[in-house]
């Protein structure tokens, strides 16, 4: 029996997404970009060009709807499928486009530089629980027109994993997308072999900008899989209930869904989230917030019945720091999500309100997702009956430490998190050195950034990526990469 974990009733998320239709029809989106509020006009929506508003019809969003997969794949650098992105299927990734970088010497938040991201993908690599790679955040040491690519760049240059990322600006996605067709080799192989999600939010409330928007629109072209992280504040920008901000959030990403569809019917889409509630005390958008929990659980089912595939901002930590609260809130998060069945769940390594990257943070992050996989796996038999057997041998022999039984088992029922993560009793604890979580999770990042070893790509890949970053660079005045990123 696998656990499965809902709190809305199908009459419940049915409501909601009728409610949802409604506001899509009868208040429509506000979209500041000509060639969406173009397609939508062909297809029968009410578009005011002056206003740049546009009122859906049913018939415009069951087509939709009708023509989104349900799921689909995404592959490595070397072609090898590592997502099923559908049913119940959960894959995580680490939380993506932070402006700061936890500092593992100072333990306090400054602003990244390419050395910090190359140590974050030399790790991110080597970690089996998280599926995926994303373009975690923002080195400060590039122009601001290049940040978006040359994050990718990293990622390709280091990992092989398929990466969550996202474009700051239409140059920026035509980058984007030539550096991973320096990698697949052809536009048709790309899109027959995703290698990355482009995340393409729009604007609470009810609004697309005219960037997210274009690369909504080129993802879809392109056969590039999207991600529709929309972000209502509960109390805020959205309803202050739970539910009123669920409905406001799937008119709004539904709205994502229908424009890629009418691109490309049959486009690879993620019907996904980032919502929060607003905390009036702070002002600030609590992640690891029970409320949060509840939404994203929530777009999760509602998603679900929509048969689309599901991706959330979870299991991460509103912290400072590596502390107690960065795990509870982290661990708590990523049993939701597993046994809501999220697909895609964003969040490893992620600190304050989804503004800071920890690598360590993502090591320990790790060994969460671990326990939370193994969690959603459940309960199976397995030749446990009769058991009679089983004990008479126990009282024989005195243990079960190497029956066939246990031999034959023990990997596939025991999860046995990395070092990190601490079992030994306190003697043997204190003998090893009697080191800190912080402590271990600092020297199982150094170990694996030592042992990182280039990807097996051919050298003719890593010669076309570094030429179409360079040739991106130096056209906003670098006349070369910084060294720690060549």
């Amino acid at each position: 029996m696998q656990p499965v974990l809902r709190f809305l009733t199908d009459e419940l998320a049915d409501r909601v997404i009728d409610e949802a239709r409604d506001l899509l029809c009868c208040l429509g989106m506000e979209i500041h970009n000509r060639r969406a509020l173009e397609l939508l006009g062909d297809h029968g929506a009410r578009v005011d060009h002056d206003e740049q508003h546009a009122w859906f019809t049913a018939d415009l969003i069951d087509a939709a709807l009708g023509a989104a997969p349900e799921s689909f794949a995404l592959f490595d650098a070397l072609g090898s499928q590592t997502h099923d992105l559908g049913g119940d299927r959960v894959h995580f990734a680490p939380g993506s486009s932070a402006i700061r970088y936890l500092d593992p010497d100072t333990g306090r938040m400054r602003r990244p530089t390419t050395a910090d991201y190359v140590r974050y993908a030399k790790v991110v690599t080597q970690l089996p629980d998280i599926a995926a790679q994303s373009t975690a955040f923002i080195p400060g040491d590039v122009p601001g027109p290049v940040q978006d690519s040359y994050r990718l760049y990293l990622n390709l240059k280091h990992g092989v994993k398929p990466v969550v990322t996202g474009s700051f600006s239409v140059p920026g996605f035509e980058v984007m997308r030539d550096l991973l067709l320096a990698v697949r080799g052809s536009a048709e192989d790309l899109r027959a072999k995703p290698l990355a999600v482009f995340s393409c939010a729009p604007t609470t409330p009810l609004q697309w900008s005219d960037i997210t928007s274009q690369n909504l629109l080129d993802c879809a072209a392109a056969g590039i899989p999207v991600e529709i992280p929309t972000m209502p504040l509960a109390g805020f920008t959205s309803p202050v209930t739970v539910i009123g901000t669920l409905a406001q959030h799937a008119a709004e990403t539904m709205s994502g869904v229908i424009l890629a569809q009418l691109v490309s019917p049959g486009a690879k889409v993620l019907y996904g989230g980032s919502p929060a509630p607003f905390d009036i005390r702070y002002e600030t958008t609590p992640m690891g917030a029970a409320e949060t929990w509840l939404l994203d659980a929530g777009l999760n089912e509602i998603g679900k019945r929509l048969r689309l595939p599901t991706q959330a901002y979870i299991a991460l930590s509103d912290a400072k720091g590596l502390d107690a609260q960065a795990g509870l809130e982290t661990g708590m998060g990523a049993v939701v999500a597993v046994l809501s069945g999220i697909n895609s769940i964003s969040g490893p390594g992620m600190l304050d309100f989804e503004n800071c990257q920890s690598v360590e943070k993502l090591v320990v992050d790790h060994e969460i997702a671990g326990l939370a996989l193994r969690l959603a796996r459940g309960v199976t038999p397995r030749d446990d009956f009769p058991v009679r057997p089983l004990v008479e041998e126990l009282l024989r022999e005195g243990h079960l430490l190497i029956s066939d039984h246990s031999m034959q088992h023990l990997a596939e029922e025991h999860h046995f998190p990395g070092a990190v993560i601490e079992r030994a009793n306190q003697s043997r604890w204190l003998e090893e050195g009697g080191r800190s979580l912080q402590a271990k999770a600092r020297a199982a990042a150094d170990t694996l950034e030592n042992s990182w070893t280039a990807p097996a790509l051919d050298d003719s890949v890593f010669t076309e990526l570094d030429r179409r970053m360079t040739e991106a660079a130096s056209a906003h005045g670098m006349d070369r990469l910084p060294e720690a990123g060549v």
